[in-house]
C-alpha cells in the first residue's frame, strides 16, 4: 500500500470541473455564521460535484479570506448564489421542482439510515445555523426532515460536518 501522488489522483481543473455533469443537489445554507463551516461546505460540495450552493441571509459569500481557508479553491469551482431570505431560496427551488428537504431534528423526521432516494430525484437540502438551526418559517415549506442519528450525549454536530455526512449518503445513492 502506497499514498497516491497528486498527479494520480486525477483531480479535474476549475473549468473540467464546471464542465462536468453535477449530482442534482443544492445545498442551502440558512443563515451561517462561520465563514470556515462557509468554505467547508464549498470544499465538500466540489469533493462531490454537487450542483450549487445557496448563501441566504447573513450567511458570508466569498470572496473571503477566511471562507478561502477552509474551501482551498472550491469557491472557483462551485456554483453559488445569493438569496436575501432562504424563504426566497426554497420558493426559487420549488419552482425549478426540487425535492427540498431540511436537515433538522424535528417530529416525523426520516432518518438519514432509512432514507432512499430515487436516483433521478432533483435534491435540495437546507441547513440552519449553528445554534438555531433552520428557520421555522422555512420547515412548512420543505418535502421533509432529514435527522442523522446520534446515540451520545450531544444530539448536535457541526453544520459542515452535518453536510458532509448527510452529502456523502446522498450521493452515494446516487452513483
Amino acid at each position: 500500500m502506497r499514498k497516491l501522488s497528486m498527479d494520480e489522483l486525477g483531480r479535474k481543473s476549475v473549468e473540467e470541473f464546471r464542465q462536468s455533469d453535477k449530482i442534482p443537489i443544492i445545498v442551502v445554507l440558512d443563515n451561517i455564521r462561520s465563514m470556515h463551516n462557509v468554505g467547508s461546505v464549498f470544499r465538500t460540495a466540489d469533493a462531490f460535484l454537487i450542483e450549487a450552493i445557496y448563501l441566504c441571509g447573513y450567511t458570508p459569500q466569498p470572496p473571503h479570506r477566511d471562507i478561502n481557508k477552509t474551501a482551498l479553491g472550491a469557491t472557483d469551482s462551485v456554483n453559488w448564489s445569493y438569496f436575501p431570505t432562504t424563504l426566497e431560496a426554497v420558493e426559487a427551488l420549488r419552482t425549478k421542482a426540487y425535492g427540498i428537504y431540511a436537515v433538522e431534528q424535528v417530529t416525523d423526521s426520516f432518518l438519514l439510515n432509512r432514507l432512499s432516494t430515487d436516483p433521478d430525484e432533483k435534491i435540495a437540502l437546507v441547513f440552519g445555523n449553528e445554534v438555531t438551526g433552520v428557520d421555522a418559517e422555512v420547515l412548512p415549506l420543505c418535502n421533509g426532515c432529514i435527522e442523522i442519528p446520534q446515540f451520545g450525549m450531544k444530539h448536535s454536530l457541526n453544520v459542515s460536518i452535518a453536510a458532509g455526512i448527510v452529502l456523502w449518503e446522498l450521493v452515494r445513492q446516487k452513483i
